[in-house]
């Protein structure tokens, strides 16, 4: 706002004292000090007001001016309460410096300019925000803009002051304004993305505010533009996949401007939120393709083909083939028919990105396929040394939901459950079958357990669960191999005859003596062959467990 408003409003009580020609400054902040020397907390553009209590004689108003005028201030208000009248030293001062000065009547509180300037700014402030958010939300409606919605957050931290940050549904970062300040706590992510979804799912209108230890926070819903012509008909068809927009201030008292500009840039994040759900156009293709060969039965060498296509897309520039692992998710919803399918897809590709690193883009290395209301995500992972140990690789089920449970519990509310199996990784083909079969029985396992969000892994299906008759054969045929593929690979690169040590260590019911006896062999090497056993598969042949789970494999096979 410029000076010349100021003067022109009746119920402030200024008196211009000097600086006529200097009314059309503009006036961007409002201070009130009484420090000898407040150049610290100014930026430059401020109506400094001051009651004066900083002046002990004449010669302290040459330096507390010649600071103001150093630091960029536009103008000096001097309240008439302390002294009567604004000393003569402090007009002749301002005069020599050209700082415009008022007086303000000792009827008026300085509390009463304050709040008409932060009003008149702020409303100035966001008219000329709003513009460049509707140019902006043009330019990413009609093609790529450049910085995303970090510049649109970045503009309401430097001209409203507002720290923003946009959120998945379940608390990860997907962008922040660099005047933001520290990143939310990942706790504090969650409970907003939990008070958020709880509160969608109770039907109240936005924007939700929430307090955290004190500070409040304004929630407001990111509603996609462009995934469906038309609008959800049941609000559990989109509340596990909506962005948020969490803006740190209470929106309860804000002008219809104010909460208009929000809205505005919350469109043109659902914009950006449109576009990168059509890049992943390409890699949800690649996975169902894949899933519909694995499903009909298809020659490995056909499915082999179109793992040789996807893996360049899920993962540029890897030189090996990959390994693979099935992850299968599912949402049921209590009444209604909801068409789950898709939400569990987008769902699914949000718990599998890492939820420590921030942004979207690690998602690029996951496709996820849907088919009636199941999701089927195809991970693929960097091959291990052929000489790897047998520890575990890939995605732990119980580590994907650790950080998602509390805020996915609260959007499934009473009537929804998330349920979701892991399949161990396999390294060609022909295991793709087992692994999808032994990630959707996985899941029917996490399915039988008691909660809203559940998983288990393949390394729940034990030997015990092995003999139940409802197990597919597929689900068999992953256990043996994942259990002796390691060994027969050993075997075949080296010769060392693992395999057959394997059988007579249990014909021999782990007996050193007679084992070695009957394989011709010194203990000490048939220690050694037992060691490498245990290496590479991670197992113990002390235990019996362990004995057991080899026996039924050396069986089945």
């Amino acid at each position: 706002m410029r000076l010349r408003a100021l003067l022109d409003t009746d119920a402030l009580g200024l008196k211009l004292l000097g600086g006529e020609d200097e009314l059309d400054r503009t006036v961007r902040g409002v201070m009130t000090t009484d420090l000898r020397d407040p150049s610290r907390y100014l930026a430059g553009g401020e109506l400094v007001l001051t009651g004066l209590a900083w002046r002990r004689d004449a010669d302290d108003s040459e330096p507390f001016v010649r600071i103001l005028v150093q630091a960029g201030v536009t103008a000096l208000a001097a309240g008439e309460a302390e002294l009567g009248d604004v000393p003569e030293d402090l007009v002749v001062a301002c005069a020599r410096h050209h700082l415009p000065l008022f007086a303000v009547h000792e009827s008026v509180a300085f509390a009463t300019i304050t709040e008409h300037v932060v009003r008149q700014v702020s409303g100035e402030r966001a008219g000329d925000l709003a513009a460049v958010v509707d140019r902006h939300r043009r330019m990413m409606t009609s093609g790529p803009a450049g910085g995303g919605p970090d510049v649109v957050l970045d503009l309401l931290g430097t001209d409203l002051d507002l720290r923003a940050w946009v959120l998945s549904p379940t608390g990860r970062p997907i962008a922040g304004s660099k005047t933001a300040g520290p990143a939310l706590p990942a706790e504090a992510c969650a409970r907003l993305a939990g008070e958020h979804l709880a509160a969608t799912r109770t039907g109240r209108r936005g924007p939700h505010r929430v307090t955290l230890d004190a500070t409040t926070y304004s929630l407001f819903p990111v509603r996609s533009t462009g995934r469906s012509p038309q609008p959800a008909r049941d609000v559990r068809e989109t509340v596990l996949s909506d962005w948020l927009l969490a803006v740190e201030a209470d929106a309860g008292d804000w002008p219809e401007e104010r909460l208009d500009l929000l809205y505005g840039v919350t469109q043109l994040i659902a914009v950006e939120r449109d576009r990168r759900d059509a890049a992943r156009t390409v890699r949800r293709r690649l996975a169902q393709e894949v899933l519909e060969l694995v499903q009909t039965g298809a020659a490995p060498a056909e499915i082999a083909a179109r793992l040789r296509v996807a893996a360049p897309v899920l993962l540029p520039g890897l030189g090996a083939a990959p390994h693979w692992q099935v992850v299968v998710a599912r949402v049921d919803w209590e009444g209604e028919e909801i068409e789950a399918g898709p939400v569990a897809q987008a769902l699914l590709e949000e718990v599998l990105v890492d939820p420590a690193v921030a942004g979207p883009e690690h998602s690029d290395r996951i496709a996820v396929a849907h088919t009636g209301g199941e999701a089927i995500a195809l991970m693929p992972l960097p091959a291990v040394s052929a000489e790897h140990d047998g520890s575990e690789t890939g995605v732990l089920a119980d580590a994907l939901l650790a950080s998602v449970r509390e805020p996915l519990t609260a959007g499934l509310n009473d009537d929804g459950r998330l349920t979701l199996g892991v399949s161990a990784a396999v390294h060609s083909a022909e295991g793709l079958r087992g692994a999808l079969e032994e990630a959707r029985h996985a899941r029917r396992v996490a399915a039988a357990r008691p909660g809203r969000v559940c998983a288990a892994g393949h390394q729940e299906l034990a030997s015990h669960v092995l003999l139940l008759p409802f197990v597919p054969d597929d689900v068999r045929r992953a256990f043996t191999a994942r259990l002796l593929d390691p060994l027969r690979d050993y075997d075949r690169r080296h010769r060392a005859e693992l395999i057959p040590t394997l059988e007579a260590f249990l014909d021999c019911d782990g007996s050193w003596t007679r084992c070695a006896t009957r394989l011709h062999l010194h203990v000490n090497t048939l220690r050694y062959r037992i060691g490498r056993i245990e290496q590479l598969t991670s197992r113990d042949l002390s235990r019996l467990e362990d004995k057991l789970d080899f026996f039924l494999a050396l069986r089945m096979s």
